[in-house]
């Protein structure tokens, strides 16, 4: 019956009777800027030699790198200058020296550069225009080298250089056959592995030796894998993330020789197990960690035990990991997080047994005005169980609520508990936050992804359309202020919430998200062209499944769109171009509807620049105010794109 509700609910609101939330104690609106702008710090590290400490921090609005002494001595020294775009990420590549990464714009052809710790010798050291630069090892017992993949012969593949970071120099180590996805390294920092795939095969290579020619000793199609992690301390045997044989991926041991499996390292009945950590200094693994609601872990090694033991107890109530450390493995950096708080880092020096707090993640923060997120379960309408969190908005009754529906990209990806800052965002303005791991989401096991193939805007959306009905059913959602949001295929879920079930949905945004499959699948980049036909199975071939792409795509179905719709896009990105947005606003405003849309030139696959996130949350926050009815902070920005942006077109 709810089922039927929702399919007339437009033709009927008006004439329904639908209570208020009532509010026991509204939280203060917090300011935007809060849960967007830059944090106060992160990505903090122990140097190898444990004599620095680095971090990133906001320098002219965008985060540099800053390196102090360990003890906390003296002045923090900044050692980039980023002005255009944030640093992408960085770390040491010798007790003296960090490499950073940086791209132009949000192109993602990332440049590697290197600096020294008293902030001398910095230098580009890939200078090649629309180069995408990786970093294979670290060789973390070389002070001047690292391996690095570097698509300059041809934009496709990935050779792998050694790198000399002191002065630019590089000498070819392993050349791309053409089809070869990912390389592996020993202990050694010898290239000794290879992955590669036709787009549905895929064959895992070996060899003994640098001097020896790669062999091929595995092949599976990409439903299966056996994904190599790293070589066993002795360099004789590999670990391995595998699903072969089995529906959750489990750590195994391979032979490198042939492929076998010779032995089960850890499985879950529950979740895929992916992660593998290892001591360098002593040569064992310590962990294997995997998610259900929450990250966990399965110790191997009874001295890592015991440090998260008496780390825990030192922070209680909070989750604890281990995010650096130096090489005598005596120095760390400690990351907390939570729900409601971005967390904190701590340095803790073990030999000594003291802890010290380095900086708050988002001091401005206060965790008692934020939302718990709560995990749940929703059932699919085929019997398929969705794990899903929700978010309620504090000091507001459970009931008859607006409704934000995440969606999270990928599709092959997944949500996690943890803070979420355009959940909390989204449940101070008022509004419930659902996210929904639906089929396809990964972690789950090789079935619940199979599920997704060929299935956008069908069975992947109508989980999404099902989780709706979930919070109806509960009297948590009001039915007639419901919203679906996302980026990249959240995006693409948005388009085709609002076009597929158009009664469902009161308002949409779409970020960076794919309007027409066929124009997506035709613009790839050229590094992802071994996985098209990968692609082909999973989505649908443009060439032989015309019709399923068509029905799947939101632009073929734009008039079916009455609702607002908000869309946001990035000039540079390399993934969903920017055509993918323009064609669906121009189908809009071709039938008179006046849809906002935000671009920046300056922005790829995502707004990366403080400035852009602002905006486009303050366009978010004015939007849904103003068709869901939620709160909105006093603020004066104007926002040029939301002016007259009522529907002027109905059907």
């Amino acid at each position: 019956m709810i089922r039927f509700l929702l399919l007339i609910l437009p033709a009927f609101a008006s004439a329904m009777e639908i209570s208020p939330p009532k509010i026991v104690e509204p939280p203060p609106v917090i300011p935007l800027r809060d849960f967007f702008r830059n944090p106060e710090g992160a990505s903090y590290q122990v140097s190898p030699g444990g004599d620095y400490i680095s971090w990133m921090a906001p320098w002219q609005s965008r985060l540099n790198v800053f390196v102090q002494p360990v003890d906390g001595s003296g002045q923090p020294r900044r050692l980039t200058d980023a002005t255009e775009r944030d640093i992408a990420g960085y770390f040491w590549a010798a007790k003296d020296q960090i490499v950073y990464l940086q791209d132009d714009g949000g192109d993602e052809n990332f440049h590697l550069y290197a600096v020294n710790a008293d902030g001398a010798s910095r230098r580009d050291l890939t200078p090649f225009p629309g180069v995408r630069v990786g970093v294979v090892d670290d060789l973390r017992d070389d002070e001047d080298h690292l391996l690095i993949s570097m698509n300059k012969r041809d934009a496709r593949v990935f050779d792998v250089f050694r790198l000399n970071t002191r002065d630019g120099t590089m000498k070819l180590v392993a050349e791309n056959p053409g089809s070869v996805s990912s390389w592996i390294t020993d202990h050694d920092g010898q290239v000794r592995a290879a992955v590669q795939t036709d787009g549905v095969n895929t064959e895992l290579l070996t060899r003994a030796t640098p001097d020896e020619p790669f062999k091929k000793v595995l092949s599976t199609n990409f439903r299966e894998s056996a994904d190599p992690l790293f070589f066993t301390y002795d360099n004789k045997d590999l670990y391995a993330s595998s699903n072969i044989g089995r529906d959750k991926a489990a750590i195994v041991r391979l032979d490198p020789a042939t492929g076998r499996e010779e032995e089960v390292i850890f499985d879950h009945a529950e979740v895929d197990v992916g992660t593998l950590v290892g001591s360098d200094k002593r040569k064992v693994i310590t962990a294997a960690a995997f998610t259900r609601d929450k990250q966990e872990y399965h110790f191997f090694d009874d001295r890592r035990r015991d440090l998260q033991v008496k780390l825990e107890e030192k922070l209680p109530g909070q989750e604890v990991m281990l995010s650096s450390t130096n090489r005598e493995e005596d120095k760390f950096i400690v990351r907390t997080h939570g729900d409601r708080s971005r967390g904190a880092f701590y340095y803790y020096d073990n030999q000594r047994d003291e802890l010290r707090k380095l900086a708050e993640v988002s001091p401005w923060l206060d965790a008692e005005k934020l939302a718990p997120m709560e995990p749940v379960r929703i059932p699919a309408r085929d019997g398929l169980k969705l794990p899903a969190y929700l978010t309620l908005p504090p000091g507001m009754e459970a009931k008859n609520l607006p409704v934000v529906l995440l969606v999270h990209g990928g599709p092959w990806a997944r949500d996690a508990w943890g803070f979420d800052s355009e959940a909390q965002f989204l449940a101070n303005r008022g509004y419930a936050v659902l996210q929904v791991n639906f089929r396809g989401s990964t972690g789950y096991g090789r079935e619940f992804w199979e599920k997704s193939f060929k299935q956008w805007g069908k069975a992947m959306q109508d989980d999404l359309t099902d989780s709706v009905k979930w919070l109806v059913d509960r009297g948590i959602a009001d039915p007639r202020r419901i919203a679906i949001y996302g980026g990249s295929y959240g995006g693409y879920a948005a388009l085709a919430g609002m076009a597929f079930t158009p009664e469902v949905y009161a308002a949409g945004i779409s970020f960076v998200g794919p309007s027409n499959l066929f124009t997506l699948l035709a613009s790839v980049p050229p590094y992802w062209e071994p996985y098209r036909q990968m692609q082909y199975e999973m989505i649908g071939n443009p060439e032989t499944e015309k019709d399923l792409l068509t029905a799947a795509s939101p632009l073929f179905s734009a008039d079916k769109i009455t609702s607002p719709l908000l869309i946001a896009q990035g000039a540079n990105d390399p993934r969903v171009k920017q055509a993918e947005s323009d064609q669906i606003v121009a189908a809009l405003q071709a039938r008179g509807i006046d849809v906002p849309y935000i671009v920046r030139d300056n922005e790829g696959h995502g707004f990366g620049n403080e400035e852009n996130r602002l905006y486009f949350f303050r366009a978010i926050e004015r939007f849904l105010a103003k068709h869901l009815g939620g709160r909105a902070e006093q603020s004066d920005e104007k926002i040029p794109e939301l002016e007259g942006t009522d529907v002027k077109a109905k059907g």
